[in-house]
């Protein structure tokens, strides 16, 4: 069997092993494959039987053209890239890998929120700088610190993600409200389930796990904002276009919202004319939350198991089929 990936280096920047794929197969690993050109897509993929990619595109035509493709991986959970319909049409699954970054992107969503509270980055700068040598007292701060204790949490979706930052959530003694598709047994044990309205009225701290459909783009935007309580804090490590970033650039300055802490863009990489670069108090990192090592190696072994179900006459984590 040939293999392609189209894609490799943001799941394998060399700190990895590609050997699981290799073993069921001819591989051939390319670090990136420009999303814009159709050829080259169909060159790389030429008379491969299964493909594997993260952001590069499979649209129907590029499937149509591909006549030994029999397999279609995806390195990611997300899989909005492909043509499913299409795939699905020929008799291709398409097979994404979920829940391995749980862990990694709750403890990133809390990475992002306590910095917005301690501001360790800022202080540990100044340290450095020399401005606590220069402080006539044994301590100082220059932006508003901040407890979690007592405040209330509100998390829009509420899935394996949301439930895990609902738990840090409850550790930290934040009250926890939840909005979701429905509410389940294990959902409720954490938090109270409650219309999105009231959520984004109640919480001191709204962060956001749901998943990106047309109804829920642009869910945060000057409309929603106006709901929110005055002061809070929006969180995003789930998809940059649940947010409108203009809006929120605006709320930030304005003082309408206290801060955000995102991981995601709208456009990724983050364009330079972006409205959220030199928002007030905006806190950004870029789309690292899923990639800690082990997420990654948990994301490798679930990509090569569904390969080689696939062998076996098998079909795991299908998405379309």
């Amino acid at each position: 069997m040939k293999i392609v990936v189209l894609d490799g280096f943001a799941e394998n920047p060399g700190d990895l092993s590609w050997e699981g794929l290799e073993a069921l197969g001819e591989l051939t690993v390319y670090d990136r494959t420009d999303p814009t050109d159709e050829g080259l897509i169909l060159a790389r993929i030429g008379d491969a039987e299964a493909v594997y990619t993260n952001k590069t595109p499979l649209c129907a035509a590029v499937i149509a053209a591909a006549p030994q493709l029999a397999f279609i991986g995806v390195l990611a959970t997300g899989y909005n890239v492909v043509d499913t319909a299409a795939a699905a049409a020929r008799g291709i699954p398409v097979c994404n890998v979920p829940a391995y970054g749980t862990g990694a992107v709750a403890q990133h969503t809390f990475a992002l929120l306590l910095e917005i509270c301690n501001q360790v980055g800022h202080h540990s700068t100044a340290v450095q700088a020399g401005r606590w040598a220069q402080s006539p007292d044994f301590c100082f701060w220059e932006r508003p610190l901040m407890e979690l204790a007592g405040k209330t949490m509100g998390i829009v979706g509420f899935g394996r993600i949301g439930q895990a930052v609902g738990r840090i959530a409850r550790a930290f003694g934040m009250e926890v409200l939840a909005t979701g598709s429905r509410p389940t047994p294990e959902g409720e044990a954490i938090a109270r389930y409650v219309p999105l309205e009231e959520l984004l009225a109640r919480a001191d701290v709204v962060s956001l796990h749901c998943p990106l459909f047309p109804g829920t783009a642009r869910l945060i935007r000057r409309e929603t904002i106006a709901q929110m309580k005055p002061g809070a804090i929006l969180l995003n490590t789930g998809r940059g276009p649940l947010v409108d970033e203009q809006d929120l650039a605006d709320a930030l300055n304005a003082g309408r919202l206290y801060a955000a802490g995102l991981d995601v863009a709208v456009t990724e990489p983050l364009r330079a004319d972006s409205p959220l670069l030199g928002a007030k108090n905006c806190f950004i990192t870029p789309h690292i939350a899923w990639a800690s090592r082990e997420s990654r190696q948990r994301l490798m072994d679930i990509a090569v198991e569904n390969l080689a179900a696939f062998t076996r006459g098998e079909t795991v984590n299908a998405v379309n089929l």
